[in-house]
């Protein structure tokens, strides 16, 4: 699934691209993705400018004259700037048509994909309404994560992925993170000192920073705005590499399922 590096990458290559432009309609080639397309969406954004391209945690927010459209990748979806008289690959399902010939064309194979539209803030929207802080966000401290963390016996793992805590953290920039930490994975949350937290904000930051500044992690099918793949891959410490070496101490890295997800660690190196 596009995690936040992934999706921010993609929003930066939207911007320089489409913002400031206008749309004139949408081409839809399905009735719905995990939930129906917005009935009439042709006709709703036929003429408006498209302001800002904007991210909240995973979500794309397309900001419009009359309203933001908000757009979720799924498990396997991308967008690509194409012309639009292109013809459609088998799973191109969507268009946002502009003015000037070009579309923003969505690819979703899976079709666990998200496209809605509203006219009320965004930020205020279910969907978004009850998620944490970003994790570039000032209030995302150590401070914070142990506050949020006091009494809980489910593992740091755990927590830091949960969405109501901080966004953004996906399986695996939070294995990288908590490697850089020198944290368990499955070390129960309420059992961290702030020091330990405060370390593990900075490389949660560190590591999501350093996968936006490479375009993303490519797994299987992810690919930014352009179609190129993301480049994070080829530094993941642990994530995958199962049996391999650990890059601090040389011991073997393992892999075990926590909350459900595969994890991977040094057990030498984290505890």
């Amino acid at each position: 699934m596009p995690e936040l590096p992934e999706v921010e990458t993609i929003r930066r290559g939207l911007v320089p691209r489409l913002e400031g432009h206008t749309l004139s309609g949408a081409l839809c080639r399905v009735a719905g993705l995990r939930q129906p397309l917005p009935a009439g969406l042709n006709d709703l954004l036929a003429g408006q400018r498209l302001h800002a391209v904007e991210r909240r945690a995973k979500y794309l927010l397309l900001r419009c004259d009359n309203g933001t459209l908000i757009l979720h990748l799924g498990m396997s979806g991308y967008l690509r700037v194409v012309d639009r008289e292109l013809p459609p690959g088998k799973h191109d399902h969507l268009d946002l048509l502009f003015s000037d010939g070009q579309a923003l064309r969505f690819n979703d194979a899976r079709r666990f994909g998200l496209l809605l539209w509203t006219t009320d803030d965004p930020q205020h929207h279910p969907l978004l309404s009850g998620l944490g802080p970003e994790p570039f966000d000032e209030a995302f401290t150590g401070d914070y994560l142990l506050e949020r963390a006091r009494g809980r016996t489910a593992s740091i793992k755990t927590l830091i992925m949960d969405q109501r805590i901080v966004v953004g953290v996906g399986n695996i920039y939070a294995s990288e993170a908590l490697f850089l930490a020198g944290i368990h994975p499955a070390r129960a949350a309420g059992r961290i000192s702030l020091e330990r937290y405060r370390r593990l904000v900075d490389v949660i930051r560190s590591v999501l920073g350093e996968a936006i500044a490479a375009g993303g992690t490519t797994i299987r099918d992810f690919s930014d705005s352009d179609g190129k793949p993301g480049y994070f891959a080829l530094s993941l410490r642990v994530y995958g590499r199962e049996g391999e070496a650990c890059p601090q101490c040389g011991g073997k890295i393992r892999q075990e399922r926590i909350g459900g997800r595969s994890s991977f660690f040094c057990p030498r190196c984290q505890h």
